[in-house]
């Protein structure tokens, strides 16, 4: 019998979005980067699954980290 290891983690769109956010808040990241910057922080493994979500949601590794940022608030 062949057992099957399950992800801790399934990265849903919210997920991908909200791991994102906070590697740009923690200043890891730069907004202005490109999607797959991300595969640095993402285990092997799982960025095939990440990359079929990013797909289904209309996003492209190309595209930059700001696209995945829901709505920022501006402070004075």
């Amino acid at each position: 019998m062949v057992k099957v290891i399950q992800s801790p983690t399934t990265y849903t769109i919210d997920v991908i979005k909200g791991e994102a956010a906070r590697l740009v808040r923690e200043k890891r990241l730069h907004r202005r980067q490109p999607i797959y910057t991300l595969c640095k922080y993402i285990p092997a493994r799982e960025w095939p699954h990440v990359e079929c979500e990013l797909e289904r949601h209309d996003f492209l590794l190309r595209d930059s980290i700001i696209d995945l940022l829901s709505k920022e608030e501006w402070r004075d």
